[in-house]
């Protein structure tokens, strides 16, 4: 055992943090400290849950993070804490400082291992239009999280993403600046907690402008303004760190007009720290050190990518240590690199393990029963339920749904994603992952990763079920018939034979078709998955014409993580069902709406395009933007979206009333009250997404057409009503422009437009009021609002 200092002052956990780091800083060696800005893969330090004997010379002079333990293995959660608590000893015991190491996992759709429970992929929760339940979700996710011994989670995920052909789409809360910032400060709030001391550190990501690669290409270049850049790429990080207390970031892969992100020190310390004053860490998406030499050829070598990417702001580099290790001392010995920016990492490095209580607590209970009540807890299992529903957007429907099971003698399902339970997890999901480090073990090993011959990687055990068998349990008495029709991204055509006559003799034919999502070859949609087409992969768009040839009332079911299909399919069905990539809670609740037994009320996140030829679409266009002028439309289709921003139906029917605007003048300060009252008009429970826009009809420069800023989504029951009230702050209403030759954010003089609806294509105007700036054209804001706030009186 390594003898530590324990009268050392960074001990005493009644001093401050800053004392403590200050202590603890000086006392390091320069190795010491290069070591905090370094990580490791599990597998590299353990084998099962033991440590390699290695790992004694890996783990010498200390170790900044370990990666994935739970991600990047088999291991059941109990396992995981083992494996977590053996390093941790390691570090405490036989280390000369005995500090321990932050445990980072993936985050996206939930704690990324084999026990924790899945929710829906975030574009389906951006679908719920619900920071309460995001927030409740990652709430579960930390508490997951600190049980098996992780402190870190490698989300939200804040890029703005208006091109579906990215194969990230699914990661991602949609197009908009507005819902993408209140659900990332949501899932922020609930994953670091009241007090980081039991939270866990959130990392936004990625930084910046990432899904808006040029032709939806993983990693390639963003070409976005600079007004652009703040209003819309940066709005959610922003908020993120100013009103969220956000305190780790992650770097984007691409670049921007010349300059990688992970080298953008204008970005990464000007505008985060220097602007906004983020005082966490930032850490490398993986690898994106070394691809500073190796991909973008800025660097030279490792000694200058890791010269350039610490100085540029990126204090820890993941998923390994490769630049941060001897090149990073090579380049501080010869002079490259200051001493006083090491330190600086480090200090912010060793700050963040301080907040954790990691010095205090650096092991977690490994019993079976500590970790079984909150590791895939029936509590969290009914939220992902909740969360599924919740998620699923009914884009069309003529009547067909729902189904009445008393009416119905025979149901054909058919399609490749209806009897595949894997189909229901994400491209960040444990089965995903688990596939990927197969594919990297045996073929594909891109980024050298050294996945060992002796890491577990047996069959994935997925939760059981399927929408076949969803279906099964809701169409009692009802004969279900089942053809697969087709592969999910394959050519060949001899099923299709099977699943029409299944559909000719039946009264209804569910179709469930979309995407397969992951990393590896087979994937269609998901990291480095994007695609030049938007119809559905393979032959599932033959498969759709076929069946809805036969007469038979056609139910489209899509899973998948991006807007999929032609219009033609779309046109073809006689309903449209949204699941996006749900999880295990996915198909009982699909069976659930297609029967009426749950009322859809899930709206899109994102615009839905007619085809690949009309991206990008979204909403929030210029004056100029969005349409061919003169004509409007293209020569051979409408420039329109299939499905709008915000779009959504119901079982039910809703009617909102005029809204009020007051008062009718306001000055930086004071806040605009929009009232409305939704009435839910049908026979059915429902709810509705109340979405208030703004707009400025004249400014000193081009304004977009409609801005979301406000959103509630509302249960009203059958026969109800219920009254909103929206605060709408004018420091929420300004923009960036130039102030004494720099770029400031300003409130101008003049109208505001008011607009209030279900859909960004379903709008009524709500009245206007008049902005007041005194003398002065513009004001500039230094106290920015980032959202409004809604009060919801009960149902009258």
């Amino acid at each position: 055992m390594v003898t530590t200092n324990d009268d050392a002052s960074y001990r005493d956990p009644s001093l401050s943090v800053g004392q403590r780091v200050a202590d603890l800083l000086g006392r390091m060696t320069l190795a010491e400290k290069v070591a905090q800005l370094g990580s490791a893969w599990v597998f590299e330090l353990a084998k099962r849950d033991e440590l390699r004997p290695e790992a004694a010379d890996r783990l010498a002079d200390g170790l900044g993070q370990v990666t994935r333990i739970s991600g990047a293995s088999n291991a059941d959660a109990v396992t995981a804490a083992r494996v977590a608590n053996a390093i941790q000893r390691f570090l405490v015991d036989h280390t000369r400082l005995g500090i321990p190491a932050i445990v980072h996992e993936e985050v996206c759709a939930g704690l990324m291992a084999r026990d924790a429970t899945v929710f829906p992929q975030p574009i389906g929760l951006a679908s719920t239009w619900s920071p309460e339940r995001v927030q409740e979700m990652a709430d579960v996710v930390r508490r997951e999280m600190r049980a098996i011994g992780a402190h870190q989670g490698l989300s939200p995920v804040l890029d703005i993403c208006r091109d579906p052909r990215w194969g990230r789409t699914e990661e991602t809360f949609g197009e908009d600046p507005q819902l993408v910032a209140e659900l990332g400060l949501a899932f922020v709030a609930g994953l670091q907690g009241s007090e980081l001391a039991t939270g866990a550190v959130a990392t936004a990501k990625h930084f910046v402008g990432y899904g808006a690669s040029q032709g939806g290409l993983n990693w390639a270049p963003a070409f976005v303004p600079a007004r652009e850049l703040r209003e819309v790429q940066l709005f959610p990080f922003e908020v993120a760190v100013r009103a969220g207390g956000l305190r780790s970031v992650m770097n984007g892969y691409h670049e921007l007009d010349g300059i990688p992100c992970a080298a953008n020190a204008s970005l990464l310390t000007g505008v985060l720290r220097e602007e906004w004053g983020f005082d966490g860490c930032v850490v490398a998406d993986y690898f994106s050190v070394r691809q500073l030499e190796d991909y973008h050829h800025l660097a030279a070598d490792g000694r200058e990518a890791a010269a350039i990417a610490l100085t540029a702001g990126i204090d820890v580099e993941l998923p390994s240590t490769d630049c941060y290790a001897g090149d990073l001392i090579a380049a501080v010995e010869s002079g490259r690199l200051g001493l006083d920016v090491v330190d600086r990492s480090v200090a912010r490095v060793l700050r963040t393990k301080f907040e954790l209580g990691l010095f205090e607590r650096p092991f977690v209970d490994e019993s079976a029963t500590a970790i079984s009540a909150e590791v895939g807890s029936s509590a969290a299992a009914r939220l992902a339920d909740e969360l599924a529903a919740a998620s699923l957007v009914l884009l069309r429907n003529d009547g067909v749904l729902p189904l009445d099971p008393a009416t119905l003698r025979r149901v054909a399902v058919i399609g490749p994603n209806a009897d595949d339970d894997r189909i229901l997890h994400g491209d960040y999901s444990y089965a995903a992952h688990v596939e990927s480090l197969r594919e990297m073990r045996s073929t594909d090993n891109t980024f050298n990763v050294p996945v060992p011959d002796d890491l577990d990687l047996d069959e994935v055990v997925l939760p059981a079920g399927t929408v076949r068998s969803a279906l099964a349990e809701v169409l009692t008495g009802v004969e279900i018939g089942f053809a697969q029709g087709c592969t999910v991204s394959g050519s060949g055509t001899d099923g299709i034979a099977d699943a029409v006559a299944e559909a000719a003799r039946s009264d209804v034919a569910i179709v469930v078709v979309g995407d397969k999502s992951g990393l590896t070859n087979d994937a269609t949609a998901g990291e480095a998955r994007d695609r030049s087409s938007l119809d559905l992969p393979g032959v599932q768009e033959q498969l759709v014409a076929a069946v809805a040839a036969t007469g038979t009332p056609l139910v489209l079911v899509h899973l998948g993580g991006r807007p999929a299909g032609s219009v033609a399919a779309h046109e073809s069905a006689a309903a449209v069902l949204e699941a996006w990539i749900p999880g295990p809670s996915g198909p009982a609740a699909i069976a659930a709406a297609l029967v009426g037994e749950l009322n859809p009320g899930g709206k899109l996140p994102l615009s839905f395009p007619r085809s690949a030829g009309h991206v990008p679409v979204y909403y929030r266009q210029k004056r100029s933007g969005g349409r061919s002028h003169w004509k409007g439309d293209y020569a051979d289709a409408p420039v329109s979206p299939l499905y709008a921003f915000g779009h959504g139906l119901s079982y039910t029917t809703f009617r909102l009333e005029p809204a009020v605007v007051g008062p009718t003048t306001a000055r930086l300060g004071d806040d605009v009250v929009v009232t409305v009252d939704v009435a839910n008009t049908g026979d059915r429970d429902g709810d509705e997404v109340v979405q208030l826009y703004i707009r400025d009809p004249r400014a000193r420069i081009t304004r977009p057409l409609l801005e979301l800023k406000a959103f509630a989504r509302v249960p009203v029951p059958a026969g109800a009503m219920r009254r909103l009230r929206f605060s709408v702050p004018v420091a929420q209403l300004g923009y960036h422009d130039e102030v004494d030759g720099n770029v400031r954010y300003v409130v101008e003089a003049g109208e505001i437009e008011v607009f209030v609806g279900s859909a960004s294509d379903r709008l009524a105007a709500a009245g206007s009021f008049q902005v007041e700036t005194g003398k002065m054209p513009v004001v500039e804001v230094t106290d920015k609002a980032f959202r409004s706030t809604v009060e919801i009186d009960p149902p009258t």
